[in-house]
């Protein structure tokens, strides 16, 4: 039950594990597009904690977030079997479908030392591919789109005929939909080679989400970085 705060109305959830409560937060972050109403949220492994509350005007609870609250009741929260991660043999006679990519980039400088990370579904919302790549020197923009054009690639070889991508950089969706034009010239290159790649799906959808529903890709890009100040440090 949502309880009214000062803080808004609160909720807590509780699932079997991280993989529940990221596939509910990818849920909730459709509704909030949705409804153009963006809750304060906090995740830790299985909990999530949500925070409903209008800002225009006085903060106060209002019917919008009344209205967000009792669509994210909806959302299926029924247990499935725990994922399992694995990595996939791709098989002519069995190629995947439709796959959902979550990408980052992140540089320590900005420009500075970079990585890319990005993390590949099925369509049962399997994880079946995990991978960071470390880049050498260069923007925080250059390695959110390196990011990009990785797990897209990746994509290819898997035989994937429909794509959902999903990244935390607003720019760089907003660049691939047609929404904003591409001014830096360091960012032609890749990103017109992206889109050729792209024309080989029958469909693909570029969707923004907050960094909160892409832990798993962040942390990819912190493993590379991690493990190349480890590797210079010895």
């Amino acid at each position: 039950m949502w309880k009214e705060t000062k803080h808004g109305l609160y909720k807590q959830f509780n699932f079997t594990n991280f993989d529940e409560a990221f596939r509910f937060m990818t849920e909730v972050a459709k509704l909030a597009n949705k409804y153009n109403h963006h809750p304060r949220w906090e995740n830790e492994w299985s909990v999530v904690q949500i925070w409903l509350i209008t800002h225009e005007g006085e903060e106060k609870i209002s019917d919008k977030d009344r209205e967000l609250a009792n669509a994210i009741d909806e959302i299926d929260t029924t247990p499935r079997p725990e994922i399992e991660m694995k990595e996939h043999t791709l098989r002519n006679e069995d190629p995947l479908d439709i796959v959902k990519i979550f990408t980052d980039g992140g540089s320590r400088g900005n420009p500075g030392p970079s990585a890319s990370g990005y993390v590949i579904f099925d369509g049962n919302d399997n994880l079946i591919v995990q991978k960071g790549v470390y880049l050498g020197i260069t923007t925080n923009n250059q390695a959110e789109y390196t990011a990009l054009k990785l797990a897209v690639e990746n994509a290819v070889t898997l035989g994937a005929k429909e794509v959902e991508i999903y990244m935390d950089s607003l720019l760089v969706i907003n660049q691939m939909k047609g929404i904003f034009k591409v001014k830096n010239r360091d960012l032609w290159p890749i990103n017109e080679s992206i889109k050729e790649i792209c024309k080989k799906f029958n469909k693909i959808t570029f969707q923004h989400v907050p960094r909160e529903l892409n832990k798993l890709a962040d942390a990819e890009v912190n493993k590379a970085l991690d493990a190349n100040l480890a590797k210079n440090s010895l």
